[in-house]
Order: structure tokens, then C-alpha cells, then sequence
């Protein structure tokens, strides 16, 4: 194996790329419109929830309690559709209503108060959302009662730790970093292998002294050094927009990062090896990767929520860990202690699939 032939190979890479604007546009404008849509457009922590109120004891009291729910931000006040309770829910005006019983205010001094609340259960985890507000507000508005109204109990003392403000970006930007460095690594890399079947180049190559490896090589580190370009404006631009800032040493997340680009590349050599047309190269990589990090990684949904046999693939998914070193990197601040396996692991996926597509290249080296 020559590494001049390797470097020539990556030389020939790059001035093609370069040339194409199409793809330049590809590599650069699509994952900052990505990171801009997912950035602004997910938020997990729901808000302005329609709420209806039906208060009947009308005292003191229980007008104190509704500006306590209301006082959370997390809900709106929504009229009532009719006299019903569940008039709101039926006609779709409300998600939940709160029915305050006439004996309220006096309930309240015996220590034995109950409110009712009826939730749309269209939505479940809206529904669950719901429900622990209410209950959350609840327990905090008997605790501010005089201390002859408030039944003793234990008290929890709660505090969130390395995100006490609850900014979603520090989840949901980390997050977003393993989906597109796995995405469009992958998708140009799998269309430079594809291009030179359909141009008919790659025959050239077979003909040559340059063995699969080679070629393969030269286009991984051609489409790595672009990957890395595209992490850095990545990552650049969400410093400024979203005010990340690393909690811990640089050196796993650029080692990571590193490692995690070339297994990217190395999946699009492989599924470039596969196909036969740039469409089926482009569907291949966002079917197998996009879906597979965006739903099986841990990036929106919980590892421990994905049903079997599913949460076996997930064991293969290297945005999965690559996610987890990201969120430790921005968020938590473990170091090396805590996601000390993750380029190892990610390094064995990507050898893998570089030597399943250098496979599958030298046997049709050998066919033609």
C-alpha cells in the first residue's frame, strides 16, 4: 500500500469537490439548515398548555391556587366552552380543565381539600406532562399555607444538577451534532464512490495498479478532511447562536469527533460500494443513516423506551455514542472517566464497514 497513491488519491478528491457547487452546497448549507431547524423548532419541555378553569367556591383561596397554576408559565387561561367541565375538552378548546369543588376554602382549613382535573388524553405524554404539573403545583401551593393548614409530610428538596437553568439546547444541540456529522459525511462519501461507478472512472481504476484499499483510502480522507471543515462551522455557529461551551478538557471530544467522522465516511464508502446510482446512494444513507441515528441514539427518544428487538440495533448505532460523548462534553463534564469507551467502540463500527466496503470493491475489481 502506497501512501503517495493514497495522497494523490485524496489530491484528485478535493479539486473535484471543490468543483462541484452542488455538492460544496450539500457539505456546508444543509447541516447549518439543519442545526438552525432542530436548534429552534424541538422543544421537549411542553408550554402554553390551554387550561380551563371552573371554580366554583369563587373565594380568596382558591383564586390564589388558579394564579399559582398560572404563574407557572407553562399554561394558559382558556374559557370555558359551556357549563360543562369537559365541554372544553370535547369541543378541543382546552387540553385540561381544573374543577374547584364550592367547599374549597373550608376543605383547605380542615386539612382535607380536593380539586379535580380532567386531562385530554389525546396525547399521552402531553396528558403525563400535564398531570405532574398540576400535582407539582399543587404540592407547592399547600406548601406556602399557613402552618395550621398544611398537613406535615416529607418534604423533598430538589436540585438539578449540571443544568439547573433547563435550557433544552444544551440537550438538544449535542444531540443534533451526532445526526448530522453522521449524515452528510456519509451521503458525500457514498456519492463520490457512486459518481465513478456511473461515470465509468471506477474501470479505470480496476485496470490500475491502485488496489481498492487505496482508492477507498484516498476518498475517505478526502471526504474526513471535508467532515472536519463541516464540524467546525457546525460547531462554531453553535457557540454563537446557542451558547454551548465545553464543561471539560477538548481533547475526548476532538479525539471522538476524529473517530466518528471516519466511521461516517467509512459507512458512506460502504453504502457507495452497495449501490448502483447516486438516488439509491442518497436513500441509503438516509434511510439506514439518518432514521437509525435520529430515532435509535438516544438523540429525542430514551434507549430504555425503544421496545425489543430494536434496542439491540441500537447497540451498533455509533451516533448513540458519539451523542453521549457530545452531552458529556457541553453538559456534564465527566472527562475521559465517563465515555472513555466511546472511541474505541465507534473506531470498531467504522473498521468494520471501511473493510466491508473495500470488500466489496475488490471483488468487483476482480469480477471485471
Amino acid at each position: 500500500m502506497s501512501i503517495k497513491r493514497i495522497l494523490s488519491q485524496a489530491k484528485k478528491e478535493l479539486a473535484q469537490f471543490s468543483r462541484d457547487r452542488l455538492t460544496v452546497a450539500l457539505a456546508l448549507v444543509l447541516p447549518l439548515g439543519m442545526l438552525l431547524i432542530y436548534g429552534y423548532a424541538i422543544r421537549l419541555e411542553t408550554k402554553n398548555i390551554s387550561l380551563s378553569i371552573q371554580d366554583f367556591d369563587n373565594s380568596p383561596l382558591s383564586r390564589s391556587y388558579v394564579e399559582r397554576l398560572f404563574a407557572t408559565n407553562q399554561f394558559i387561561p382558556t374559557p370555558l366552552a359551556g357549563t360543562s367541565p369537559l365541554s372544553s375538552l370535547d369541543r378541543g378548546t382546552a387540553k385540561a380543565t381544573i374543577v374547584i369543588p364550592p367547599t374549597f376554602a373550608a376543605d383547605v382549613a380542615a386539612g382535607n381539600a380536593k380539586v379535580q382535573a380532567l386531562i385530554d388524553g389525546t396525547d399521552v405524554n402531553n396528558a403525563r406532562v400535564i398531570q405532574n404539573s398540576v400535582r407539582a403545583v399543587t404540592n407547592f401551593f399547600i406548601q406556602t399555607l399557613p402552618n395550621a393548614q398544611r398537613p406535615e409530610g416529607i418534604q423533598a428538596r430538589v436540585r438539578i444538577w449540571f443544568n439547573p437553568g433547563r435550557e433544552e439546547a444544551l440537550y438538544i444541540v449535542p444531540g443534533i451534532f451526532g445526526v448530522v456529522f453522521w449524515v452528510f459525511p456519509s451521503m458525500l462519501a457514498a456519492i463520490a464512490v457512486v459518481r465513478e461507478k456511473e461515470q465509468g472512472t471506477a474501470v479505470q481504476v480496476y485496470a490500475s495498479d491502485l488496489s481498492a484499499t487505496e482508492w477507498l483510502l484516498g476518498k475517505g480522507l478526502a471526504y474526513w478532511l471535508v467532515a472536519i471543515a463541516e464540524t467546525l462551522v457546525v460547531m462554531t455557529i453553535s457557540f454563537v447562536l446557542f451558547h454551548i461551551r465545553l464543561q471539560t478538557s477538548p481533547l475526548p471530544l476532538i479525539i471522538g469527533t476524529g473517530i466518528y467522522l471516519a466511521a461516517a465516511v467509512s459507512f458512506g464508502l460502504f453504502i457507495g460500494a452497495r449501490g448502483g446510482n447516486q438516488n439509491a446512494a442518497v436513500q441509503g444513507t438516509a434511510i439506514a443513516g439518518f432514521l437509525t441515528s435520529f430515532l435509535l441514539s438516544g438523540f429525542i427518544y430514551r434507549l430504555e423506551n425503544i421496545p425489543f428487538p430494536l434496542s439491540l440495533i441500537s447497540n451498533i448505532i455509533p451516533a448513540r455514542y458519539y451523542i453521549l460523548l457530545t452531552r458529556d462534553a457541553f453538559v456534564r463534564g465527566g472527562g475521559w472517566r465517563s465515555i472513555w469507551y466511546v472511541p474505541i467502540v465507534v473506531g470498531i463500527i467504522g473498521l468494520i464497514l471501511f473493510k466491508a466496503a473495500t470488500k466489496i470493491m475488490e471483488n468487483m475489481q476482480i469480477s471485471d
